[in-house]
């Protein structure tokens, strides 16, 4: 037995380490007969439409305080509003009474608000005047406090309103730019792809009910036969399944982020006038000077609805010159990480000769993107590269029409445009090229299966898949150490779906098992 001292200073040492109450801090109301008491001051307000003047702002609070500064603001004295009904009343300050505005408010009673708890909207004019005192007025009364970032939204996860792929969906719908980034976001917002992992998470649950059933109770021959090889069948479907879903192409991502375009190509090509035509105003210095783009220069596009970040980079030669050299080492490497290059070739170089054509062309190609040692011969994707053929306007005349049939023969080569940056001729057709290619790289976001959008859903379900398998490896071998990897495979789901408890295993276990029956 430990000696009687060290339990008592072990005691002590833990009652240190446990979370002390605060003391309950009494709250003194400003408003003529509205009783306020609350505990702790956790009911928050902020600015929920954007800054800057408009017609209409919407000033939201959310918590037990809500209806009292509902009551203080708008001098109700009786009973609170209908829900979610409009009510046009005066919103004066709770403490000089003085009337700051006239405007719509709503009251939303918990449980049914966006954060689950008793909240209420202010919808005042939009003046940054008026949304200043209305600000300053709401953080006068007891109990209230300005909120921090995304607080609103946090409180609506923890209430169980929003899953953590809704809530990362409604981030993505905020901050969309481009339709088809709305459409994505809209679809992960609407519940579709948390419900994918939550069904994915309930299937693990219960493989791992059934593999601890079978650990804890064979023994007593209170387990049906043949359970472990229903959990082999559900663990091999379920792995091919999440490995379908990987296999995505990272789709999803791309379009979140925005598809990294590169233009790249020799000097004088022509790249840097083919970016400020695209983004239609002089984002680049162009210059009949060779290399006057020394660093990379970007710009953010919607082609089609889809986001692409566009950028212009040195024209690719060798030069003695320090600086150039860094821009053509940073060109190469954008090069490399790009999802799309288009490579820009001046067409009035091209040999006269049409079948030296498809040689100079591979050998243009080649010098963007050189052959790696252990790769004799350079493929060239055709979902990873354009040949863009600027200057068209500098060939005789007809000879352009020649060299698109003589184009058409030509195979091994990426799709080709033939444009001038001059004068826009064949501008039209190499957008809707441009545009195709894009759509392809993103997938259309309402088709087929919800895709992955965030990289940190990725690793985790590679940490999950690898778990599976894992499970599989030590079936036969240990099956605590099976059962382990199927343990880990659920916590690697449940970090992307912000939800898993113990009490949901024991559930499963004593709904599927008859255990001491």
């Amino acid at each position: 037995m430990l000696p009687s001292a060290f339990c008592g200073m072990w005691r002590a040492a833990v009652h240190s380490l446990r979370p002390r109450r605060t003391p309950a801090r009494r709250l003194v109301s400003t408003c003529d007969g509205v009783p306020v008491a609350l505990a702790d001051a956790e009911t928050i307000f902020a600015l929920s439409s954007g800054h800057g003047r408009c017609g209409v702002a919407v000033v939201r609070a959310s918590g037990p305080a809500s209806a009292t500064a509902l009551k203080c603001m708008t001098g109700l004295s009786g009973n609170l509003p209908p829900p979610r009904t409009a009510l046009l009343r005066s919103i004066t300050d709770p403490q000089s009474k003085e009337v700051l505005d006239r405007g719509l408010v709503l009251w939303f009673p918990a449980p049914h608000s966006f954060t689950g708890e008793d909240s209420v909207e202010f919808h005042i004019h939009g003046g940054p005047a008026v949304i200043t005192a209305v600000l300053h007025a709401l953080g006068s009364v007891p109990g209230m406090r300005p909120a921090e970032a995304g607080e609103f939204t946090r409180r609506a996860f923890q209430a169980g309103k929003l899953g953590l792929t809704e809530v990362e969906g409604l981030g993505d719908l905020i901050h969309a730019e481009t339709e088809a980034q709305r459409r994505q976001a809209l679809r992960q917002m609407s519940g579709e792809l948390g419900r994918l992992y939550r069904d994915w998470t309930h299937q693990v649950k219960r493989c791992l009910a059934h593999v601890e059933a079978f650990i804890d109770f064979s023994e007593d021959e209170l387990i049906e036969d043949g359970v472990l090889d229903k959990v082999d069948q559900w663990v091999c479907d379920l792995q091919a399944e999440m490995e379908r879903h990987l296999q995505d192409e990272r789709r999803g991502e791309r379009l979140r982020s925005g598809v990294q375009v590169v233009i790249a190509g020799a000097t004088n090509a022509g790249k840097s006038s083919l970016l400020n035509a695209l983004c239609q105003r002089p984002a680049a210095i162009v210059s009949p000077i060779a290399g006057t783009t020394r660093d990379v220069v970007e710009t953010a596009l919607d082609i089609g609805g889809f986001p692409v970040l566009l950028s212009d980079t040195a024209g690719l030669r060798e030069s003695p010159d320090l600086v150039e050299r860094e821009g053509v080492r940073r060109a190469r490497e954008r090069v490399q990480q790009a999802d799309l290059t288009l490579v820009v070739v001046d067409c009035t170089l091209l040999p006269s000769d049409a079948k030296k054509i498809a040689t100079f062309l591979q050998g243009h190609l080649s010098s963007v993107l050189p052959t790696q040692p252990e790769q004799p011969e350079t493929v060239f994707p055709e979902d990873r590269f354009l040949l863009v053929l600027n200057k068209r306007d500098l060939l005789p005349e007809g000879n352009g029409l020649k060299l698109d049939r003589e184009l058409r023969l030509v195979s091994g080569l990426p799709p080709v445009c033939q444009i001038s940056c001059i004068t826009t001729e064949g501008l039209q057709d190499f957008l809707a090229v441009l545009h195709n290619s894009v759509r392809t790289l993103c997938g259309n976001p309402l088709s087929c299966a919800p895709t992955l959008t965030q990289a940190r859903h990725r690793a985790h379900l590679q940490q999950c898949s690898a778990a599976l398998a894992q499970y599989q490896r030590y079936r036969d071998i240990d099956l605590a150490l099976a059962a382990e990897a199927v343990r880990l495979a659920l916590m690697s789901l449940a970090r992307i779906t912000g939800r898993v408890g113990a009490e949901e295993i024991l559930d499963i276990i004593f709904k599927d098992f008859c255990i001491g029956k």
